[in-house]
């Protein structure tokens, strides 16, 4: 079908945002973590 290899970039484009989001999220809440450990140890 013609519009296959449109529809399979727009969902590998979609794809890469989230697992991008994903990595900047936990990353995010790690660094939250870390401070949070920090503000709680003695």
């Amino acid at each position: 079908m013609a519009g296959d290899g449109e529809q399979l970039q727009a969902h590998e484009q979609t794809y890469h945002s989230i697992m991008r989001l994903m990595r900047v999220g936990a990353i995010a809440c790690f660094v939250i973590a870390l401070i949070v450990v920090w503000l709680i140890a003695p």
